[in-house]
């Protein structure tokens, strides 16, 4: 897919500069996958808590 974007230059230089990619494509889709990952590891975060284990259960038995 191809779209147009207008980006801050100097966050995209040093984000290329700190992740060592060489394209903004490879740049992109690794901020993509981080932003999807990070609210995931934070949907799960919020369930902390909230999940109930029956009293006889054994994890051990698995």
């Amino acid at each position: 897919m191809q779209i147009t974007l207008n980006l801050d230059e100097s966050l995209l230089n040093e984000a290329l500069e700190l992740t060592n990619l060489s394209t903004q494509e490879e740049l992109l889709s690794l901020a993509l996958k981080e932003l999807v990952r990070s609210r995931r590891k934070k949907n799960l975060l919020d369930l902390a808590g909230q999940i109930q284990f029956s009293e006889d259960f054994d994890h051990k038995a698995r």
